[in-house]
């Protein structure tokens, strides 16, 4: 007997867009959960009202002029409103599909963004700032520039210390226990090393083979930018560098990148390793640690990740350690990838909200796992005067980490 498709799958963008959108049965239950729409109180910046735009533009009802598509790139991309969405509408594939069919915003930082990509440069910029002390003026620096400059945003970010390095690293267990890769991506390569090192350290002490891949941008930045062409070519070298790996799974410390290799890789196993590790605790034991932590969730860690569970099972196995959830609302540090770049004012006061609720928790220190958050925190952290070390949380499960002689 033969069968035929009741509809046809689309084949154009704009078909896409369409059928995406006609998902949404325009029920409100994203609203209280949007930090945008928290911000403005304006249906326009809402999961829904994206919707709408994203209808319009996509069947020719709209133009994507400048006073329409700021909306679109106000969007953090944060997937609160898929989490709790009744009909499973898929927002971060309707937001990545509408924005490749508008393009890059005009004003896009493309030279920052450039630099950004390539670990080398960031290395140089890195030593650079070192050498000429640029902790000591970095503040008079940025005061020259605009209030809402992208470069003025990068400066105040610049980090001012390093995560420190570890020590030692645990024995590896080769004992069929299959190889795990890990993704460094650009500028957690640089700015989050310490963390990619810690991942080592602890997936080893769970039994774990690792290979390194080769640090380079994911394409998220594109993706979400628009640069559709840009992020195609990087998810293209994604893939031949997996396929060097010769490895089962693959891992990356920053939860950010993890929707972006998963888009590139449909077929491979890309986790984050708190999961792996969580999988393995019985094998990890702990020295204690008498400290008080906050404990940041990034939006990609419980919306694209879903571990802030394993993390913090993980976080408990460390004695005496006392581990306090940042509480949500706010939803959302306003980093979300380059949003703290292009779109300063609005991001630092998303970023006043989760600053203030750390605030109430009274921490000796601040854990999170993506490292635009804690360079964004951390710049807030300075504006007004506070001084909370910050870590990835697997770089002190690695410090604590007892290791076998």
């Amino acid at each position: 007997m033969i069968t035929m498709a009741l509809e046809k799958p689309p084949h154009t963008r704009k078909q896409k867009i369409a059928a995406l959108a006609d998902q949404c049965v325009q029920c409100g239950l994203c609203l209280p959960t949007c930090p945008t729409y928290g911000l403005d109180g304006n249906e326009a910046e809402s999961p829904r009202g994206r919707i709408a735009i994203a209808a319009a533009l996509a069947r020719g009802d709209a133009e994507p002029t400048a006073a329409l598509r700021i909306h679109l790139d106000h969007c953090l991309g944060c997937l609160n409103c898929q989490r709790v969405c009744p009909a499973n509408v898929k927002y971060d594939e309707l937001l990545v599909e509408t924005r490749a069919l508008i393009g890059p915003a005009p004003e896009r930082p493309r030279a920052l963004l450039a630099m950004l990509r390539q670990p080398t440069l960031l290395r140089l910029a890195s030593r650079l700032a070192d050498a000429t002390g640029l902790q000591r003026w970095k503040s008079r620096l940025a005061d020259r520039l605009p209030a809402n400059s992208a470069w003025r945003a990068a400066l105040e970010t610049w980090p001012d210390t390093d995560d420190g390095v570890l020590a030692a690293a645990a024995k590896t267990n080769d004992a069929g226990q299959g190889t795990v890769a890990i993704f460094p991506g650009c500028v957690a390569s640089v700015e989050d090393e310490a963390a990619e090192r810690a991942a080592i350290v602890l997936l080893q002490a769970a039994g774990y083979r690792v290979a390194r891949l080769p640090a380079f941008c994911c394409g998220a930045m594109d993706l979400h930018g628009g640069d559709m062409s840009t992020a195609d070519r990087l998810a293209e070298r994604v893939r031949e560098s997996w396929k060097q790996s010769g490895a089962d799974q693959l891992i990356t410390v920053t939860p950010g990148c993890l929707g972006t290799l998963r888009r590139a890789l449909p077929d491979v196993a890309v986790t984050d390793p708190v999961a792996l590790l969580a999988g393995r605790i019985d094998r990890l034991t702990f020295r204690p640690l008498e400290r008080r932590v906050a404990l940041h969730l990034p939006c990609t860690q419980l919306n694209v990740a879903r571990s802030e569970s394993d993390l913090q099972k993980l976080l408990a196995k460390v004695p005496s350690l006392d581990v306090a959830v940042v509480p949500r609302p706010p939803h959302c540090c306003g980093a979300a990838g380059v949003h703290m770049l292009e779109f300063p004012e609005r991001a630092a006061r998303l970023r006043d909200g989760v600053l203030g609720q750390i605030t109430t928790l009274a921490p000796q220190q601040l854990l999170s796992s993506n490292i635009g958050c804690r360079l964004h925190l951390s710049a807030g952290m300075d504006e007004q005067g506070r001084h909370w070390p910050h870590l990835h949380p697997l770089t002190l499960l690695a410090q604590q980490l007892e290791v076998s002689p």
